[in-house]
């Protein structure tokens, strides 16, 4: 019998209930990151990437960097197993006590962390936009001030959502990104129409604040008949500091990506000022197919696993992380294979009107080409990290974190010049390629050992496969675009004739290699009925 062999006979699928969480996550997911495009493509039309929306980038990378630090991500990643943990040993009052203890912790400490950083904005905010003349800083400064308290409410959102996604209400939790993303919207369209053009960028700040407060706000009813919660300072309970000692790790290993944003952003201010906003621009393209498929699949597995670790069932830890894994490559590896081919054309169809321009579209391609040659890599990785997170042991994903995060910050230095912006998001695919090694390597070692061999026949295979789309949609794009044109009709049509064409190849070629995850996926779909 092979290692894929005996790891399988022993690990028991994953049941219906989560295929059918995830089916359901990924749909709100996909949909969120569409209506989220959809408000991008507004925000690129009013602004462009000159101008005060360099400011706005920045202004909300250094909150956003703090969110990911001490807010929803890390206390989701540290909350989700104790909480877990307690409720398994039949300890649900004492789950109930956390959860209170933790809220009235959070709205002191960050209220007051929020408060100050509004207070001291103009001291710290011009260091984060050093490439930006004054006036750019000096709006930077205002608009952070307008954005932090999202750090707080935040942390409220990821209190709730970890206690409702440990319960398995994953369908709610997964529209709050949509609504988040139509207040933005609607904000963004009521500047446009009311607000002078010099301003309109405060209207994209308060859309962030108003969006933020409305996802908490749609949570809070669906927390009834999870309590009581008694609110305290929690110093009494050992599992507060708990929580607490598992963010210190979960912060720098959850943080990661925020952190090299805000490094990328100072190295791509010294490149010139357009770039800082068409990274950005790119990043949003990127993070698309991995916001759909990969953050699907590690949030829904996350509580299982964190279950499955509570009662030291290590083969089904294996058995889900394997499984999740080659999910990822299953649905990334074609993903980035478009976008590697078709990167120009995409960011033309996507974002090329108003003040942006075909200066802008070439500018953004270069960095999404770059961005995306890690992209499976980074999807893979997070959750991984999110493993190590479930096994109670964080400071392994932190320590590679760290590694990656320097690693980082070397490469941009090293390609900023030679390269100009797109040497910035090479650095990123790089890293990711790095910190996933070491981190597949170092989890296959804590949990008994990783089925390497069909992890690396799954990713071969689905490589075949992406290689056979990359063909498929570039010659297909080409045939069409000289048929039906450059206007917005006829690069909807070649654009989307190429991403049918190249898909079907794909799957043709899945079918061909008989990749399990075909078969996966058709009971994924099953599963939304």
């Amino acid at each position: 019998m092979s290692e894929d062999d005996s790891v399988a006979a022993e690990a028991p699928n994953v049941d219906r209930p989560t295929g059918r969480s995830t089916a359901i996550f990924a749909a709100w997911t996909g949909l969120s990151r569409v209506v989220g495009l959809a408000r991008e493509i507004l925000a690129a039309a009013m602004f462009g990437t000159q101008g005060n929306i360099n400011a706005f980038v920045i202004a909300f990378n250094v909150p956003n960097v703090v969110r990911s630090l001490v807010a929803d991500s890390a206390l989701s990643a540290a909350l989700i197993p104790i909480y877990t943990d307690l409720v398994q040993q039949g300890r649900k009052r004492d789950a109930q006590r956390l959860i209170g203890a933790l809220i009235g912790l959070v709205t002191m400490i960050l209220g007051a962390i929020t408060l100050l950083a509004i207070v001291f904005a103009p001291v710290f905010m011009p260091w984060f936009a050093l490439g930006l003349s004054p006036a750019l800083q000096a709006e930077c400064v205002h608009l952070s001030q307008i954005m932090f308290p999202i750090v707080l409410l935040l942390a409220l959102t990821g209190i709730v959502a970890a206690v409702l996604q440990a319960n398995g209400q994953f369908g709610v939790t997964g529209f709050v990104p949509v609504l988040w993303n139509v207040v933005i919207i609607g904000c963004l369209g009521i500047s446009e129409v009311a607000v002078p053009a010099s301003e309109r960028v405060t209207g994209y700040a308060v859309g962030i604040l108003l969006g933020t407060l409305a996802q908490v706000l749609w949570l809070l009813p669906y927390m009834r008949g999870k309590g009581p919660f008694g609110f305290s300072l929690g110093r009494r309970l050992p599992e507060v500091r708990r929580v607490f000692l598992m963010m210190l790790p979960v912060t720098l290993g959850l943080g990661l990506i925020n952190i090299n944003a805000s490094v990328d952003n100072v190295f791509a201010g010294l490149v010139s000022t357009d770039a800082v906003s068409s990274i950005d621009k790119a990043f949003r393209l990127y993070v698309l197919p991995q916001g759909v498929f990969s953050v699907a699949i590690s949030t829904v597995l996350f509580p299982a696993i964190a279950r499955a670790a509570s009662r030291n069932d290590m083969a089904g830890v294996r058995a889900m992380v394997s499984s999740g894994v080659r999910q990822i490559f299953f649905m990334l590896l074609p993903a980035s294979a478009f976008l590697v081919v078709l990167a120009e054309p995409v960011t033309r169809l996507v974002y090329q009107r108003g003040a942006f321009n075909a200066a802008s579209t070439s500018l953004t391609s270069q960095a999404l080409f770059m961005f995306t040659l890690g992209l499976v890599f980074n999807g893979a990785s997070l959750l991984l990290i999110r493993s190590f997170f479930s096994l109670q042991e964080p400071w392994i994903a932190t320590k590679v974190a760290v590694l990656g995060l320097v690693l980082n910050g070397v490469g941009d230095l090293a390609f900023y010049k030679p390269l100009g912006a797109p040497g910035i998001p090479l650095s990123t695919s790089l890293v990711s390629v790095v910190t996933f090694a070491i981190l597949l390597k170092t989890l296959s070692r804590r949990i008994g050992g990783l089925p390497r061999d069909k992890l690396v026949r799954g990713f071969t295979q689905c490589l075949f496969g992406a290689a056979v789309l990359a063909v498929m949609a570039w010659a297909t794009f080409r045939v069409v675009s000289q048929v039906v044109g450059v206007t917005l009709v006829g690069q909807i049509i070649s654009v989307g004739t190429a991403a049918v064409v190249g898909g079907a190849a794909f799957l043709a070629a899945a079918q061909a290699v008989a990749l399990p995850e075909l078969s996966q996926l058709t009971r994924l779909v099953r599963a939304l009925r």
